[in-house]
């Protein structure tokens, strides 16, 4: 049957495919799908044709027409055909070159080729088919960043692909390392692109691939490329519950992260999303808060970042010449914002803790660097920043015992101010909150009168938002507490405002009104 088929069909098709130098690509393309059809139908895929390499003479002989589309049906048929060693080097080589512009995307959602390239993948051994293995990933990672295609690439199984082929990587013996690397900076930045599909979460999860990408920090955590890919996938599918908690239970991840902060510090785009993934880690509930704090060199880790990231040197005012040397060119401006918004986040969230609160209240460093921060920044230029330090200052304020927060209680007052007087309702709120807290303390009461921030908590009352209005009353409340203030704030006819609205707000909470 093979010969008569061979004879009758393969043959004929082999031979235009020969002479088909004067054939259009179109035409060519034709009769490699239907030799591709033909030798699928009489089972002569794989290695099972006995002119098998008859058939691949010929069809390399078809790569000088320098056509993507028809290479790409070449490549196809050629990995059907199971080939090996160079000829599958050179293969997956051609199908990367091709994979490298976007207008070769449509070619590739038309055929197997996906569906071979993983098969080399899972098949294949990185000391021995390490090169081809490189180009393979290479091509999922072009390819990865069409939507279409990120589609079709979850539904051929490439998240268990690349699970199995993690683990593969991981271990290799020394003679490999340096190509497992290269392998898994494609393969890092391919599921950095996977993570960004509603359809992939689930899948990460079941597949195991939090456990498996800390196994890579784990074994590269020098390799600054791939610790980044890594750093992006945590960063993106932390932000939902389900891959959260899993990252969560991995055992030593807070140790992992903290270490690869301390190791990479200078690599903005590395330590800003495993902050921010760490915060989403904090922000789950006490027990990650705790983990994280309990880790060795937590607090020296945020803090030296802190200090770090925290651009002091700011342009030099008119009239102060600086006796040093000029500094060198620091980091984007926003950079920096953004990375401290993220760990001012992670402090906020470790401090609710009740075991872990009074330690970062009593860090004078800790507290030095949050004063620092709102007196370097404006509202206008670092808002979220400046939101997110009023955030952890009010959280550390509950804390009274041994408080640094309660020791520069004035200072923190008048550094509240710029945020009262911004136009930013998320900063007045925060800094509302601050004073609702502070304003226990006489003499911050005797600051609040003096500036006159009674006044602007009055008109806060006709806020919109319940949590402002709520604040507003705090302070107020706190204010007439104090008998002399009380009399101040009744010739002003403030505390009939304050009883109208404690009135109005009793009726809310019991649904009366």
């Amino acid at each position: 049957a093979e010969s008569l088929t061979w004879k009758n069909v393969i043959a004929p098709v082999l031979q235009r495919l020969e002479n088909g130098s004067e054939d259009s690509v179109d035409r060519l393309c034709d009769l490699c799908a239907d030799l591709h059809h033909t030798l699928a139908d009489a089972d002569m895929l794989g290695r099972r044709c006995n002119e098998r390499s008859k058939i691949l003479r010929t069809l390399f002989r078809l790569v000088d027409h320098n056509s993507s589309q028809l290479n790409l049906h070449i490549a196809e048929l050629c990995l059907a055909m199971s080939v090996s060693g160079n000829n599958q080097l050179n293969i997956c080589k051609l199908i990367f070159q091709s994979s490298r512009s976007e207008a070769n995307d449509i070619f590739f959602q038309k055929n197997s080729l996906i569906e071979l390239l993983l098969g080399v993948l899972n098949t294949e051994e990185v000391c021995v088919s390490g090169e081809a293995l490189l180009y393979c990933v290479g091509t999922l990672k072009f390819l990865s960043g069409n939507p279409k295609i990120l589609k079709l690439l979850l539904d051929k199984n490439c998240i268990g692909v690349a699970q199995r082929l993690i683990q593969k990587l991981c271990a290799v013996e020394d003679a490999s390392i340096k190509m497992a690397a290269h392998i898994l900076v494609q393969l890092t930045a391919t599921l950095r692109n996977l993570a960004d599909h509603p359809e992939s979460r689930r899948l990460f999860v079941s597949f195991s691939i939090p456990p498996a990408l800390c196994q890579v920090l784990h074994h590269y955590c020098e390799d600054e490329d791939i610790c980044t890919n890594i750093s992006r996938v945590f960063s993106k599918v932390s932000s939902y519950c389900e891959c959260c908690l899993a990252l969560a239970r991995i055992p030593h991840c807070y140790q992992l992260f903290l270490d690869l902060l301390s190791k990479h510090h200078q690599k903005q785009d590395l330590v800003v999303r495993f902050l921010f993934t760490l915060g989403n880690l904090t922000a789950k509930g006490d027990e990650p808060r705790l983990q994280l704090f309990q880790c060795t060199g937590c607090m020296d880790t945020l803090l030296q970042l802190y200090s770090s990231y925290q651009r002091k040197d700011e342009p030099q005012q008119e009239g102060r010449p600086s006796s040093r040397k000029p500094p060198a060119p620091p980091i984007n401006a926003q950079e920096t914002d953004d990375v401290l918004v993220k760990l001012v986040r992670v402090l906020a969230n470790m401090c609710i803790h009740p075991a872990v609160g009074p330690c970062l209240a009593s860090n004078t460093i800790c507290i030095q660097l949050l004063m620092e921060t709102l007196e370097l920044r404006s509202v206008h230029e670092s808002e979220e920043l400046l939101v997110n330090v009023a955030a952890a200052i009010n959280n550390l304020s509950f804390y009274q015992e041994n408080s640094q927060i309660r020791h520069n209680r004035l200072a923190i007052a008048k550094l509240m101010m710029k945020l009262l007087l911004s136009s930013s309702m998320d900063a007045m709120l925060e800094a509302t909150r601050v004073y609702g807290n502070l304003s226990l303390h006489q003499d911050v009461r005797d600051f609040i009168i003096q500036n006159r921030v009674h006044t602007f908590a009055v008109t806060l009352l006709d806020s919109k938002r319940a949590e402002m209005c709520f604040s507003a009353c705090g302070v107020l409340t706190n204010l007439a507490l104090d008998p002399p203030k009380r009399v101040s704030l009744t010739l002003e006819g403030i505390i009939s405002v304050i009883d109208f609205w404690l009135i109005c707000s009793s009726f809310w909470e019991t649904g009366c009104c």
